[in-house]
């Protein structure tokens, strides 16, 4: 594929669909969302609206670290403070299913309805990607920015309508437009972070106590894995525990899974095989964390696993 023909292709597209109406899209960091973020600022300018929405489940920091990338790109994005209001959606919740369906309710019903009303925007801009759509049609598992596939009427229900101009590239092929657009390479070859954020690497009920501890994990494995070269890279906590020791007595702890794989583009994936100093550091550090006293590493490729864990 030309990818600067592809550019230039969504850039025209975005301001015949668009016209003089203003747009708004959420970032979180990853290619998907940084790349649409640039295309719809280079095709809108000021009528462009990005904003962070700080939900409670992302990485530790990464609010403030993705809005000055993007400032430092001449490119301004509203931080949102959203945490109570996802919190609250998910207590009690330990389906996957009911817990991305609380998230994506409360990202477009609540979140975004109100910046709607705000900004005036007409459109909204999504980092879907060929695979979200496969995998939510195929009844795999639900993308929260998948929305028409599933029937939905965004306009209809949220009042604005939706813009995917990503929607025909795999992971590979938006990197490639990544580096046709310029961005900075920390953002092009940032490894795939879930839109429902770490509520997808907590089995079982979402709640602050937990998300600090999966939250800690995955900087440890962030960290360790950074130069590994692997697609991707996480941290899941379980919700089973296990008998353990700490300081001499007996501790009920928590388990927490690494996954390490390698893809081209996240529709199949096989296991790192990492070395055996790497595997004990990383167990060292993570049953280090408090309350956590297992550290397991997960072999299984895709199919028949998934990359997350919901």
């Amino acid at each position: 594929m030309d990818y600067e023909k592809f550019v230039d292709l969504q850039i025209a597209e975005i301001k015949e669909t668009v016209g003089d109406a203003t747009a708004i899209n959420a970032l979180s960091g990853g290619v998907d969302s940084s790349v649409v973020t640039v295309l719809g600022h280079r095709a809108l300018g000021g009528r462009f609206k990005t904003y962070f929405v700080d939900s409670a489940l992302m990485r530790a920091g990464e609010p403030e670290h993705i809005v000055k990338i993007f400032a430092d790109m001449g490119i301004e994005v509203g931080l949102v403070d959203a945490r109570a209001e996802f919190l609250a959606a998910l207590e009690g919740l330990t389906d996957p299913e009911e817990k991305r369906e609380a998230v994506t309710k409360t990202f477009y019903e609540k979140v975004f309805s109100r910046l709607v009303k705000e900004t005036g925007a007409k459109f909204l801009f999504h980092g879907t990607i060929l695979t979200d759509i496969e995998e939510t049609v195929a009844g795999i598992k639900r993308q929260h920015n998948i929305l028409a596939q599933l029937g939905i009427d965004p306009q209809q229900a949220y009042g604005y309508t939706v813009i995917e101009p990503l929607k025909t590239l795999r992971k590979d092929g938006v990197r490639e437009v990544a580096k046709v657009l310029g961005l900075p390479a920390e953002l092009t070859r940032r490894i795939p972070f879930p839109g429902p954020a770490l509520a997808t690497r907590i089995i079982g009920e979402v709640t602050e106590k937990r998300l600090q501890t999966v939250r800690a994990a995955t900087v440890i494995v962030e960290d360790e894995l950074a130069d590994s070269g692997a697609f991707q890279y996480l941290a899941v906590l379980l919700n089973d525990k296990a008998t353990g020791i700490r300081d001499g007595g007996r501790e009920f702890g928590e388990i927490i899974v690494v996954r390490c794989i390698e893809s081209v583009d996240a529709r199949t994936a096989t296991a790192t095989e990492l070395d055996w100093p790497k595997l004990n550091r990383i167990c060292e550090r993570i049953t280090k964390i408090p309350g956590v006293n297992r550290c397991l590493y997960d072999l299984t490729p895709k199919p028949p696993a998934t990359v997350e864990y919901i």
